[in-house]
Order: structure tokens, then C-alpha cells, then sequence
């Protein structure tokens, strides 16, 4: 009863399922004053989500009774300086998080596309970390790594430094849990961060990863549907997963709603904008001392054309802004 307690979620662009999870996990801390309890929006250097869209996501009985506090990466008063990690990047992070007494780190596990999974120690980076803190783990070298990329953590530095980082912080536990394609719970994983989210990433490779005998001409994606197709930065995941399976020279044709445009926000439009080819994206994302918002989103896409043409079927973007976005 006396400590405080820190819950960290996924921000919109997750399909966590926090209005299944968060009120079983508050009520087994019930003992615990809710004036000791804040819930942090694991925003990393996305957007702030509106108000409408956190009462989607948590429903109004949890905002109404407890403190929610929305990352903001790029405030540096709102952080603390942990040291260097191993890989020689400052490591930033949230103080409102490293304030309490107890760390609990929540989400879901599944797939990804430069991490190996998402899920553990995502949660904190890049979930709750400074701005430069993720740009850096998400570097153009980083990315570049034959072993960043879907299935893979150990070895891959990306997901080794990010658990390097949350460890640091010394997380008290991890409330993980996988999904199926209609966003329904298939498993839960809880308790150590290292253990249950290894335990989690064996049980969701076996269940969300298939071997296929040999690459397609033609390979049709999503990116999940709501609430990830939200937008064409997101999409570049989906574009991701069909890209390990197409022929070089194939074609990929994702369907995402993109209702959320480009988007505006961040710099990944700015950085599309910038240039007029894949080659010319890598060119810039591997300049010396290059280090933006939203470049690792565009070196993956970049990759991704390098080996096949991209067609996008949306709901909202017209053919031009498609085709200022290197996409078909």
C-alpha cells in the first residue's frame, strides 16, 4: 500500500487490448491508493492521442478514477539520464516512470519488423525514452543490421539495447499478451521481463510465423487493420512482412485506410518529400551524421522498393500524395 506505482501502455497505433487488461491489472493492485497509481501513454515519438481517443482506449471509468500522463519524448525537463548504454547512446527516460517505487510495464507481443518482437522491453524503449534515445536505437546502422529484422532478438541490436535500457530502469514486472488476426487474446505472459517475454516470443513464433518454400511474384499484405492502417507510415510494416516473401522485381499490394493521411505529423512525409527515389532515401539516411525523426520508417521503405514495385489500395490519399511517397 505504501508504494507507487507506475503502469505503462501502448499508445493508438498498438491494438493492445488495455480495456481488457488494464482493469484486471488495477484491481489486483486495488490495495494500493489511486493517488499513487499515474497510467503513462507509451507514446515513444509518435503523437499525443486526443481525448476521444483515450477514452477508446481505456474507457472512461479508468480515466475518470486515475492519473494518465502522455509521454512527451522531446521534453527533456521530463526526464532522467540514466547513462550510456553499451552501443555508446545516451539513455533518457521518462521521471514520472523511474519515480515509482514499482514499474509495470504492459502490451502485446507479435511480430516486428526491425525489433524481432514487440512487447518487453519495447515498453520503455522506445515507449517512454527520450527522443534521442529512440533515434539513435533506431539509427540507420542499427536498421541496417542483417539480424534487425521480424522473429529475431538475440543478435539483433535493436531489441538488445532496448533491453539493455529497460533493464536499467529495473522494471518489477511485465503483463504481455499475444493475439490472433481478429485482436482476440490467445495467451498471457506475466511476471520477469526477460522470462515471460521469451516465453512469449516462443509461443508467438510458433503461432503468428510460417515458412513458405519459396518467394511469390506478387504478394497481397495489410497492415492489420484498425487501429494500425492508420496511416502510410505505419503501413510500411505491413509492406515489410510481404517483402521477406516476393521475388526480387515482384510486386506488393498492401490495403491500408490511411485515415489518419501520410501523416502530418512526425517527418516522415518531410523526408519522402525530400527526394525522388529509393536509392536517394538511402543515399540520405546513410550521410554521415544524418540522424531525424522517422528516418528508420523510410530506410525500410526504401529497402523494401529496392526489391519490389509497392502498390497502395487506401481510402483516403489521392494518387499524387501516393506517388510523392514513392508508392504506386
Amino acid at each position: 500500500p505504501k508504494d507507487t506505482v507506475a503502469v505503462v501502455f501502448s499508445d493508438l497505433t498498438r491494438p493492445q487490448p488495455r480495456e481488457r487488461m488494464l482493469p484486471v491489472l488495477l484491481d489486483e493492485i486495488s490495495h494500493v491508493p489511486r493517488d499513487q497509481i499515474v497510467l503513462i501513454n507509451g507514446l515513444g515519438t509518435h503523437r499525443a492521442n486526443t481525448q476521444d481517443e483515450l477514452v477508446e482506449m481505456l474507457g472512461s471509468t479508468i480515466l475518470d478514477r486515475y492519473r494518465v500522463v502522455q509521454h512527451d519524448p522531446w521534453d527533456r525537463e521530463s526526464m532522467v539520464y540514466l547513462g550510456t548504454s553499451s552501443f555508446g547512446h545516451e539513455a533518457w527516460v521518462n521521471a514520472e516512470y523511474m519515480r515509482a517505487s514499482a514499474k509495470i510495464l504492459t502490451g502485446f507481443i507479435e511480430p516486428h519488423f526491425f525489433a524481432g518482437f514487440s512487447g518487453g522491453p519495447k515498453a520503455v524503449l522506445p515507449g517512454v525514452t527520450g527522443e534521442r534515445t529512440v533515434l539513435e536505437n533506431h539509427g540507420a546502422e542499427m536498421v541496417a543490421h542483417p539480424q534487425a529484422t521480424w522473429g529475431i532478438t538475440e543478435g539483433n541490436p535493436i531489441w538488445e539495447e532496448m533491453r539493455e535500457v529497460a533493464l536499467m530502469t529495473s522494471p518489477t514486472f511485465l503483463f504481455n499478451v499475444s493475439l490472433n488476426r481478429d485482436q482476440q487474446i490467445t495467451a498471457v505472459f506475466a511476471g520477469d521481463l526477460l522470462e515471460a517475454h521469451a516465453r512469449g516470443t516462443d509461443f508467438v513464433r510458433a503461432t503468428a510465423m510460417v515458412s513458405v518454400p519459396e518467394p511469390f511474384d506478387i504478394v497481397i499484405t495489410s497492415n492489420s487493420g484498425y487501429p494500425l492502417d492508420l496511416n502510410l507510415y505505419q503501413a510500411v510494416k505491413g509492406m515489410s512482412a510481404a517483402a521477406q516473401i516476393v521475388k526480387q522485381g515482384g510486386s506488393i499490394i498492401i490495403a491500408a485506410e490511411c485515415w489518419d493521411g501520410v501523416p502530418d505529423h512526425g517527418e516522415y512525409r518531410q523526408l519522402l518529400d525530400a527526394v525522388s527515389s529509393p536509392e536517394e532515401l538511402l543515399s540520405m539516411v546513410n550521410s554521415p551524421g544524418f540522424l531525424r525523426q522517422d528516418q528508420w520508417q523510410v530506410q525500410v521503405q526504401a529497402q523494401i522498393e529496392m526489391r519490389a514495385d509497392v502498390y497502395v489500395k487506401n481510402s483516403y490519399l489521392d494518387e499524387e500524395t501516393l506517388e510523392q511517397a514513392l508508392f504506386r
